[in-house]
């Protein structure tokens, strides 16, 4: 071998020096993948680095770099990556996982969709019953899925009833070991800012809705970390029912990126869920609903109309509030302020994993580039996530979440579908077995 190659050893030599080593699989008897002679997108600017060896061992990326530069260990399965390109996986930041009643199939099922689609992490936004025991299982391996990063039961009008109960629910789900703290609706300005106060005291992040008592600016100044569904933006601007008042909105930017806020704007599903737009017809035949039970599907098309038919709903006023969040999205991108990617599946005919690609559309439509839109769902999630773990980029010592495609994302995000396979924490699966992971399920609902 010649020195100027790199060889797996020093790479994991490497490797193991780095801060988050204790998180990755034992040495010598960890599963070794090499992608050889790939194009690599890292997510590290707007470029793609030609003819490239990737290896991965255990759960972590050891080695990026030319070809002509990088060894493939022995044994290693080798992934022939010529014409193909290797990107970070996708994150779905307002997602929900199957809690409850729910069977272990059907918990098993939901993180196989996830992951087939590339959302290889996955912050869940409502803590259920069952939500601790399947993020152990995914987390761990023992599912093929997401990384799961969870809230507890969420803080709102109907689970807080004093600024007491507030801080006492902080303190336990912070002993609970859920990752943060979901707002919803409902809780007054005493009742917030006593979670948020005991939230910093416990070292835990709160995140979700605004609730109209406390309004976007205090929610920022209180430390609160995303603001999803693009809560509190349009409502302190006028852009639900007119114009948008742009110099309040320039305001509410620059309050936000000095805070280090960021949004999470799930556009598909407020524009079908909340505002009401949609065929139900067409909805549910989406092809991907075939992956998803069909009483729930429904169900949905039955909501879907209840919104349509009661009185009051206006389809033009609704078209108009749906521009307006399209334009705010595309203002917050070109103001700097951060995005993160998130769809609020599994509900109203967004089926997990498959509603990211939907949702990437209506970033294009708001003028994001592909690099930007790219750029929510890696590298800002891995930013977000860094006091956990390091990912989001393709590079030595991140977490070996990957999506290889066949075209280029960086030219059309739809691109993004066109899979040759993902790998999740190091294990991979290639586009032939995620399409029969795929045919199972639908086959377990009947189609």
């Amino acid at each position: 071998m010649k020195s100027h190659r790199l060889s797996l050893a020093f790479a994991i030599a490497a490797w193991a020096a780095a801060p988050f080593a204790a998180a990755c699989q034992q040495g010598a008897q960890a599963r070794v993948t090499a992608f050889v002679d790939v194009n690599v997108i890292p997510m590290d600017s707007d470029r793609v680095l030609a003819g490239q060896t990737v290896v991965v061992s255990g759960d972590r990326i050891v080695a990026v770099g030319p070809s002509s530069a990088v060894d493939v260990p022995n044994g290693a399965q080798r992934i022939d990556g010529a014409g193909k390109y290797l990107m970070p996986g996708l994150s779905e930041m307002h997602g929900h996982t199957p809690g409850g009643f729910a069977s272990d199939t059907f918990r098993e099922q939901v993180m196989f969709l996830y992951a087939a689609n590339g959302v290889t992490t996955v912050r869940g936004m409502l803590g259920l019953p069952g939500d601790l025991e399947l993020k152990a299982r995914t987390n761990t391996g023992e599912v093929w899925g997401p990384t799961l990063y969870l809230a507890g039961p969420s803080f709102s009008g109907g689970s807080i009833s004093s600024a007491d109960q507030a801080v006492e629910r902080v303190w336990t789900q912070k002993r609970e070991g859920w990752d943060h703290l979901k707002i919803h609706p409902g809780l007054t300005v005493p009742q917030y800012d006593a979670m948020a106060a005991t939230a910093a005291q416990a070292g835990i992040r709160f995140a979700g809705h605004v609730p109209a008592d406390v309004g976007i600016r205090h929610a920022i100044l209180m430390g609160q970390e995303t603001f999803d569904h693009l809560d509190g933006y349009m409502e302190d601007a006028g852009g639900i029912r007119g114009p948008m008042d742009e110099a309040r909105m320039e305001e509410l930017f620059a309050l936000t990126i000095d805070a280090r806020a960021w949004v999470v704007p799930t556009m598909v599903l407020w524009e079908v869920g909340v505002i009401g737009l949609g065929d139900p017809d067409a909805l549910a035949a989406y092809p991907e609903m075939r992956y998803w039970p069909p009483q729930d599907v429904e169900g949905w098309k039955n909501r879907l109309q209840a919104i349509q038919g009661r009185a009051g709903w206006d389809v033009e006023q609704a078209r108009l509030h749906a521009s307006n969040r399209t334009r705010l999205l595309g203002m917050m991108n070109e103001a700097g302020v951060g995005i993160l990617m998130g769809t609020d599946s599994p509900q109203m005919f967004s089926v997990p994993g498959f509603s990211i690609h939907r949702e990437l559309a209506a970033m294009d439509e708001a003028g994001m580039s592909p690099y930007e839109i790219l750029v929510s769902g890696t590298r800002a999630v891995g930013d977000y996530f860094q006091r956990y773990d390091s990912f989001g980029t393709v590079a030595a010592g991140r977490r070996a979440d990957l999506i290889l495609t066949n075209s280029n994302p960086l030219d059309d995000v739809a691109n993004i579908a066109d899979r040759a396979g993902v790998m999740v924490r190091g294990v991979w699966k290639s586009e032939a077995e995620i399409q029969r992971g795929l045919a199972d399920i639908a086959a377990s609902f009947g189609n």
